[in-house]
């Protein structure tokens, strides 16, 4: 289970990124991936799952 915050999430849209407390990479997160619904610095917890062009946040929940 990675650690990260929630960079930049657009609703209307439904998808945004994270960046992983650790490495400081940024994920693409799409609104299917999510078990919580999320905001602009939330902290959450997350898996990665390879998707069309590269690692996507997949199981992403609120800590």
């Amino acid at each position: 289970m990675n650690k990260g915050v929630v960079k930049f999430f657009n609703e209307s849209k439904g998808f945004g990124f994270i960046k992983d407390e650790e490495t400081g990479k940024e994920y693409f997160v799409h609104v299917t991936g999510l078990i919580d619904e999320i905001r602009e610095n939330d902290e959450v917890t997350y898996e990665l799952k390879e998707g069309k062009k590269g690692l996507n946040a997949v199981d992403v929940k609120r800590v």
